[in-house]
């Protein structure tokens, strides 16, 4: 005699959801981001941030010669102006529906493409607050092979900054025009920096693309917001960085560099002979930001020697830190895997802002609307992004620190 079971009474049976979140695969924490003070009222059409970067000439234990030698004191303005990063999503009106309330499905369709289009910005922006604008976020290695579906990453930890679904373009010098042709990202080995193609190549669509060209996602080209790395560059020149010609005094206008790569230190040396360094400028660093597998290195020379403390960003966002000692005090290193590997950036967070027009992300709403309506499609559609600008008022007194590979 056959009895009723599960095969037989499928079709009568309802699908059961908990009310357990999906957990969330995408990076929400930024120590950088979240530790730079913030100024939302960067109204108008610049911000002009003077710096005084030398004394008066007119000194000598001679009166005459200083009256003769007399000179003005030493001044620049960077004159900031605002980037824009845009995160826009749309939303097809029977999904919606379906999917409002939790008996019907694990997440909310709008709630899940809002909180992922605020970390697709917020993400964005913490990767831009390491580079230097041009827009890239990662170099194809010199041993890749184009012709292939599958390329690498000269640095797999970049993996960070790409996701699958991104459009890809490439450029062959940094910040030079774009190669021919662009590329959906189909997948990504975040252990191994392998970067998977939709094409059956890289080079299908993207004709021009080369071993140890640039990526970066599509309409980004010197569009982004200039971090640390175009505040201190690894070399100043005479190319205007916010109108200014730095190479008057590289170090007070663009930043201490120390390379520790030729000096066979290890990277607790490295840290400290960078901030004297700072310090042999009138800096005081009080926190170093670096890659994730950089921290991790630092942790294991320091062994017993390990000092933790918690950095508070706010009542609720915290990120563990070891401390080293410094010249001016004790000095906070911070992992961030925003960070480029093998730089450590010694910083005086006293010097350093970020000036946005209104709030950081947010929703653009001026109609008040948060969903817009599709004119051509039964859907909705909402934007989320920014304008903005890193502006910092000393450079002089912050440390880019080359570390031991």
């Amino acid at each position: 005699m056959a009895s009723l079971d599960l095969t037989s009474f499928d079709a009568a049976l309802k699908v059961h959801y908990t009310d357990d979140e999906v957990e969330r695969l995408t990076y929400n924490d930024h120590p950088l981001l979240a530790l730079l003070m913030k100024d939302e009222k960067f109204k108008g059409k610049n911000l002009p941030i003077p710096i005084i970067y030398g004394n008066i000439a007119g000194r000598s234990a001679a009166f005459a010669t200083a009256q003769t030698n007399s000179g003005p004191t030493q001044i620049e303005d960077f004159v900031l102006t605002r980037a824009k990063d845009y995160a826009v999503a749309s939303i097809d009106g029977e999904t919606m529906d379906a999917a409002e309330d939790d008996a019907d499905a694990f997440m909310d369709a709008a709630t899940t493409e809002f909180d992922s289009a605020f970390e697709a910005i917020s993400s964005s922006l913490a990767t831009s607050l390491y580079r230097n604008g041009t827009g890239s976020i990662g170099q194809v290695s010199a041993g890749s092979t184009v012709s292939a579906q599958v390329i690498t990453l000269a640095n797999p930890e970049d993996s960070v900054a790409f996701e699958v679904g991104m459009v890809l373009r490439g450029t062959s010098t940094d910040g030079g025009a774009y190669d021919t042709g662009q590329e959906i990202l189909a997948g990504i080995d975040r252990d191994t920096g392998v970067l998977t193609a939709t094409s059956a190549a890289w080079n299908t669509v993207m004709t021009d693309l080369a071993a140890s060209d640039y990526l970066l996602t599509s309409g980004d080209l010197n569009a982004k917001v200039k971090g640390l790395d175009a505040w201190m560059p690894s070399s100043v020149t005479s190319t205007a960085f916010f109108g200014v010609d730095r190479t008057a005094d590289s170090v007070r206008l663009g930043g201490a560099r120390y390379d520790s790569t030729t000096n066979g230190e290890n990277i607790e040396e490295a840290l400290i002979n960078g901030a004297v360094r700072a310090g042999r400028h009138g800096g005081r660093v009080t926190h170093y930001f670096m890659s994730m597998e950089r921290w991790g290195d630092l942790g294991k020379i320091l062994g017993s020697k390990r000092e933790y403390v918690q950095v508070h960003a706010t009542a609720e966002v915290n990120f563990p830190a070891y401390e080293v000692q410094g010249p001016k005090g004790l000095i906070k290193v911070i992992a961030d895997q925003d960070c480029q590997p093998n730089i450590a950036w010694g910083l005086d967070m006293r010097c350093w802002k970020f000036y946005s027009l209104k709030k950081c992300p947010r929703i653009l709403q001026r109609d008040g609307n948060k969903l817009l309506r599709l004119s051509s499609a039964d859907g909705d559609e909402f934007r989320v992004g920014y304008y903005g600008q890193l502006g910092g008022r000393a450079p002089g007194r912050n440390v880019r620190v080359t570390l031991p590979t």
